[in-house]
Order: C-alpha cells, then structure tokens, then sequence
C-alpha cells in the first residue's frame, strides 16, 4: 500500500523550535499538508474537526500531554483508528510500556533526523 503524501498530518508539541524541525523532515519526506498544536487539548480539537492521516505527538506538554491525548484519541470512536507517533526525549521503558498499552503505533526518541522519522513512520503507514 502506497503512502498517499497528500494526507494531513498533524504534529504536535509546546516547543516552536521543535514544530519546525518535524515540519522540515515531513516535508524533506514529501508531505506538504502539516498542521501544528502547541498541546493536547488543542490537537484534539483540530481532530475533531478536521481528517488526519497522522498525528506525530510530544509526550511533555502541558495542560494536556500527548499520552493523555492518546488516551482521548483511542477512546473516541471516530479518532481512534488514526494512526500516532509518539516523540520523547525520554527513552525510559515505562513510558514506552505506557504508550503501547495506551495504543500507541510507533515512538521516536529525540534527537532524530528524516531516515529516522521516515523509517518509524513507514512501519505505521507503509512505504513511501
């Protein structure tokens, strides 16, 4: 199954700096229609609105942290198909434990670069 690169992708962290750093590998990668929350509650807003073909997720955010945003977005019928990349700074094995149980599709450690994301991402999505 091909990738469709035109599908929305919504990334999300509180830190500008690292919104623009994903939004430069996606589009390394060829997928141009990126859209961003700075939180939680703010991208489960724009999913309810709007069809995501992916959410690419902070896990330290406040108010609303990514694990608690994939908690909602698993538990809410019509987002918890979408597929969701989790992206820490931490590797510590509790919180990857945490994520998979909560359904998690895939998860980054930071630093990373385009081979990285588009490897983690090709093993959700399929080759691209």
């Amino acid at each position: 199954m091909a990738v469709n690169l035109s599908m929305n992708v919504l990334i999300v962290d509180d830190y500008k700096t690292m919104l623009r750093i994903i939004r430069n590998l996606l589009k390394q990668l060829g997928f141009d229609n990126v859209d961003e929350a700075a939180d939680g509650a703010e991208a489960l807003g724009k999913m309810r609105g709007k069809n995501y073909g992916l959410v690419i997720s902070d896990w330290n955010m406040e108010p609303m942290t990514g694990y608690e945003l994939l908690k909602e977005v698993r538990s809410d019928a019509q987002l918890k198909a979408t597929p969701f990349i989790m992206v820490t700074a931490e590797s510590k094995t509790d919180n990857v434990i945490a994520a998979k149980k909560a359904g998690v599709n895939n998860y980054i450690v930071k630093p990373f670069n385009a081979a990285t994301l588009k490897s983690k991402m090709a093993a959700v999505l399929g080759d691209f």
